[in-house]
């Protein structure tokens, strides 16, 4: 006879049927899922189309103008009768006019719309690095957040064995109760740390998931910390930052955007014509004519001759050249930074895998040894404990404080990929 499921066990297995399948991201994946879902970049990206349309409409020529006309018609108030009123011959007319531009201001206006496309994909591309930086951020987060977790349920676990051990030595009167009460004080203690732990992993999750645009709440991470070697020296990461960053090559394209627009102000005082031409057809009882009229009309320049926005455009030359001389010292100071950073993180990782992590590790496994064996007391076993919890803490810090300045060089170098150069 089979036995009856319990309903816990059914009502388990429908809310788990219900939980969404887990998304596992390395940082690869993250970074691309990033550049193509999120929706930041989805906004920014549409300031690439709008650039484009602008440049199309930059090319277009202006439209000629049609008009029609009838004058001198007879009107009585009881309709037309020219025989009576005699205020004819009424006249037809047909008119076209055509706007010639002159000074290639069209031309003026495409190489104007054209820098500008160049520079809105260029302030794109930068959109593109700083959100990249943000996604491995993130991601070291969430790692980092595991190893806390991680570290924390194998503390609780330490004490819960000395909590289980200090139950049966009460138990055989060999250990105060006061020792017993302390042991499931610290264990609370470290619980209360597994839950905090839990709660950051679960905020670094989401920040993650909603800089990747996935949909789903149920995500991870897999791959170790990275820790890899980065350039060998500040000079190469000064030059391939000069060489490679967007927001500087924007700020360069700035000035060949505000020559376009002093050449396309030039132009604009170049007067422009008005050509037309018109078929006029008279007709009265005794007779009809036809005649073609020609014009051509241009404004005359005495007050406004373009003076402001050809001043205007000079302006913005000398302030985008003095932008570009900013942003450069600007990027050659973040590269120092991240050049210190990188030293230093590396330094300090270093100094604790030599020696201080595995001290910590032999005081914490020594000293729980000396107080299952009676030996220690359960403070020194609390102290060992809790220097050994700060060490790994620190080791972890380290070790992602390390993987950051890996990734904040690859942006200061504008490196599309990360963790690649």
């Amino acid at each position: 006879m089979r036995r009856p499921i319990p309903a816990v066990c059914i009502l388990a297995a429908a809310l788990a049927a219900d939980l969404p399948a887990q998304v596992s991201y390395t940082v690869e994946r993250a970074v691309q899922d990033a550049l193509t879902r999120n929706l930041d970049i989805a906004a920014a990206r549409y300031g690439v189309g709008i650039a484009e349309a602008k440049r199309i409409t930059a090319g277009l020529r202006p439209n000629p103008v049609l008009s029609a006309n009838a004058d001198h018609l007879d009107w009585l108030g009881t309709g037309f009768d020219n025989t009576t009123n005699n205020a004819g011959p009424s006249e037809y007319g047909v008119r076209a006019d055509f706007l010639v531009e002159r000074g290639k201001k069209r031309e003026a206006r495409m190489e104007l719309a054209a820098a500008d496309k160049t520079l809105a994909q260029l302030t794109f591309e930068d959109v593109q690095r700083k959100l990249v930086f943000d996604v491995v951020n993130a991601f070291i987060d969430v790692q980092l957040a595991k190893e806390t977790l991680s570290l924390a349920k194998e503390n609780l676990q330490s004490l819960l064995r000395v909590a289980e051990v200090n139950q049966a030595r009460v138990a055989t009167g060999d250990l105060a109760v006061v020792e017993l009460n302390r042991s499931k004080v610290a264990t609370a203690q470290y619980q209360t740390a597994v839950r905090q732990a839990e709660l950051q992993l679960a905020q670094a999750k989401n920040r993650l998931r909603l800089l990747v645009g996935e949909d789903s709440g149920n995500i991870d991470v897999t791959g170790a910390i990275r820790r890899d070697v980065g350039p060998s020296d500040l000079t190469t990461i000064r030059e391939i930052a000069i060489k490679q960053r967007p927001d500087l090559q924007g700020a360069k394209q700035l000035q060949a955007r505000n020559q376009a627009d002093l050449r396309l102000q030039l132009s604009q005082t170049k007067i422009d014509l008005t050509a037309g031409a018109e078929y006029r057809r008279q007709q009265s009882p005794s007779a009809r004519s036809n005649s073609i009229g020609l014009y051509i009309s241009a404004p005359l320049p005495i007050f406004n001759k373009n003076q402001g926005e050809i001043a205007r455009s000079e302006q913005e030359i000398a302030q985008a050249k003095a932008l570009a001389r900013s942003m450069e010292a600007h990027i050659l100071n973040e590269a120092a930074a991240a050049w210190e950073q990188y030293t230093s993180a590396g330094q300090l990782l270093k100094e604790m895998e030599s020696d201080l992590l595995n001290r910590a590790k032999d005081v914490r496994s020594t000293t729980e040894y000396s107080y299952r064996r009676g030996e220690a007391s359960l403070i020194e076993f609390l102290d060992a404990q809790r220097a050994f919890n700060d060490t790994v803490q620190s080791y972890n810090s380290a070790r992602a404080d390390y993987a950051r300045a890996l990734y904040l060089i690859d942006t200061v170098m504008a490196a599309r990929v990360a963790g690649q150069p």
